[in-house]
């Protein structure tokens, strides 16, 4: 076995989970060295080994998604799946599902019955509406996470439709915030002797909405309903936040949050910087100065418009492509990519490990396993079975 050294090492984690919320936390546990284990279909797999495009019939976002994980094959839809799966339960640390609420309780892997077999189980339960809502059954996307947050009616133009990101949002923050729930529950078990247990009932729509964490008191003390206003912020200060095109054709954002950052824009473009000393000056004349800096912005070229910015300490960057990433130096210097061997394509290139931890660093070990490509190991060594054991196990359809 090989011995993780990240600051996770140790840790053991299984996921009943497919496709991204419930799997990204898993990931991003892994990567710090957490032993995960990713139950999948014996048939069928993960659905999310076949999104999105494939190179020489191998898809890619799976080899990230699934990286530093252990594959192995479970038919969950038996009572011998059921029973192995409550002892995978039993040697884990972590649970991770995104399972209907209703499947889980009739397979006995919800909570209260892991509970059972674990005492002192951690279970990351991520749903579409929240396991206590009158809507727990009802299946659910990160989509529509996202537009109950209340981040999809802020984004876009004010004469245009609310937009989405264009990544898997609700998905991905619900998998981040997964993951910090599970470090305060591992937290909780480390210093309290009584400690019985977690159950983290995760709603695609809860990490998003936490977020914008200004919109709920803005609405109940002023009865104000944020709405699209493009590249600024809704409840930005008196600042100028926008993007901008220089005159060879790239784009820069500009950001100004602080009334000495407003001061050195002013600064920036000529202005007299003593006509934006307070806020209600900046407020005043915030539409002035944002054309102002357009204007100044497309008579230069992007290496004019960052150096000069620099210079005078206006915060301000090129808008990156993945192409612009790959070439920045800051990226390279913080090892923001690697390069990992992939049993399949060979050398690919991906994120490194975020977030960076000094002492205990994490690492990119692997590429997404081949499905099953861990059976022997994990139900060999982690759960003492035989090789007849499995043997019968893979021959029952079981595994």
């Amino acid at each position: 076995m090989n011995v993780r050294q990240g600051t996770l090492a140790g840790l053991k984690v299984v996921e009943f989970a497919h496709v991204i919320a419930g799997p990204l936390a898993g990931t991003l546990l892994a990567d710090l060295g957490a032993e995960v284990v990713h139950v999948e279909d014996p048939n069928v797999g993960d659905p999310q080994r076949n999104a999105g495009p494939a190179k020489d019939g191998f898809h890619l976002w799976w080899k990230v998604s699934a990286r530093n994980k252990r594959s192995i094959t479970l038919n969950l839809r038996t009572e011998e799946g059921r029973a192995v799966a409550r002892e995978l339960a039993e040697w884990a640390d972590v649970v991770i599902t995104n399972f209907r609420v209703s499947t889980l309780e009739r397979w006995g892997l919800d909570y209260a019955s892991l509970q059972k077999v674990n005492e002192k189980i951690i279970v990351l339960q991520v749903t579409g509406f929240g396991a206590t809502s009158s809507r727990r059954n009802n299946p659910g996307f990160g989509k529509v996470g996202e537009a109950m947050s209340g981040v999809v009616n802020i984004t876009g133009f004010p004469d245009g439709p609310p937009v989405h990101t264009g990544f898997s949002h609700g998905d991905s923050v619900t998998g981040l915030m997964g993951a910090f729930a599970i470090q305060a529950a591992l937290y909780r078990r480390a210093t309290d002797p009584n400690f019985g247990g977690e159950w983290i009932d995760l709603a695609l729509y809860d990490g998003l909405y936490r977020l914008v964490e200004w919109q709920v008191i803005f609405y109940d003390q002023l009865g104000r309903v944020p709405e699209r206003v493009g590249n600024r912020l809704a409840a930005a200060p008196a600042a100028v936040i926008n993007t901008f095109q220089t005159g060879d054709g790239v784009w820069l954002t500009v950001t100004s949050g602080t009334p000495r950052s407003v001061r050195n824009v002013a600064e920036l473009v000529g202005e007299d910087v003593a006509d934006y000393a307070t806020p209600a000056q900046q407020v005043e004349r915030r539409e002035h100065l944002d054309g102002l800096v357009r204007d100044w912005i497309a008579q230069r070229s992007v290496t004019e418009c960052v150096e000069t910015m620099a210079r005078l300490e206006v915060v301000a960057s090129p808008i990156y492509s993945v192409e612009d990433i790959l070439k920045d130096e800051t990226f390279r210097e913080r090892g923001n990519v690697v390069e990992v061997e992939d049993p399949d394509l060979g050398p690919v290139r991906m994120q490194g490990v975020i977030p960076r931890m000094t002492n205990h660093p994490g690492e990119v070990w692997r590429t997404a396993p081949a499905l099953g490509e861990d059976n022997d190991r994990v139900y060999g060594e982690y759960l003492g079975k035989s090789a007849d054991d499995i043997a019968a196990l893979s021959s029952a359809g079981t595994i």
